[in-house]
C-alpha cells in the first residue's frame, strides 16, 4: 500500500485513503485473551466494508477472492471507534481490488490513528454464481495499472 495521503485542509498529519465504508464501536465481546480487539474481528469488518464498496461498483453480487498484504500496525482497544476506508485500486475483467484501511478514534475522540491495512480482491458473480464481467467504463481511473495520486487529479 502507498503512504497515507496528506490532509486536504492544509494541516499536517496523515489521513485515510478512500471513502468511509463502515464504522462501529469495539466492544468487550470482541477481545482476545490479552484484552485487545481480536484481529479476526478487524479482518471481518474490513471484508464487509470492502464488500459494500465492491458490490456497489460491480452493481451486483461479489465474493471475496483474496486478501493480501495485511498489516496490523497498532492494537485496537475496547471503546475505540473503528472506521474502515476503502479505495478501489484496480478493476479487472471480473474482479475489483480495493485497498482497505482501518483507523480508530481512541475512546471516540482525538486524532485518527491508522491501525490496520490490507488489499482485498472481490469477484463479481452472476445469478448462477459464476464470474461475470464488471463494467469498466465507470471510474476509468481505477482501471489503470497505476492509480492517480491526489496531486494528479
Amino acid at each position: 500500500m502507498s503512504s497515507d495521503t496528506e490532509r486536504k485542509d492544509g494541516l499536517s498529519g496523515p489521513q485515510p485513503r478512500g471513502e468511509l465504508a463502515a464504522r462501529t464501536l469495539a466492544m468487550p465481546a470482541d477481545t482476545n485473551p490479552g484484552g485487545d480487539i481480536f484481529g479476526g474481528w478487524i479482518m471481518s469488518l474490513m471484508d464487509a466494508a470492502g464488500a459494500i464498496t465492491a458490490t456497489s461498483r460491480a452493481d451486483g453480487r461479489v465474493v471475496t477472492a483474496a486478501v493480501s498484504n495485511i498489516a496490523f500496525l497498532q492494537p485496537v482497544k475496547v471503546g475505540d471507534v473503528v472506521c474502515c476506508y476503502t479505495d478501489i485500486s484496480k478493476i479487472g475483467r471480473s474482479s475489483i481490488t480495493l485497498d482497505v484501511e482501518v483507523w480508530v478514534l481512541r475512546q471516540g475522540r482525538g486524532e485518527r490513528i491508522k491501525v490496520t491495512a490490507a488489499e482485498f480482491t472481490y469477484v463479481a458473480l452472476d445469478e448462477s454464481g459464476r464470474p461475470r464481467q464488471v463494467d469498466r467504463s465507470e471510474n476509468s481511473a481505477a482501471i489503470a495499472d497505476e492509480v492517480p495520486q491526489p496531486a494528479d487529479l
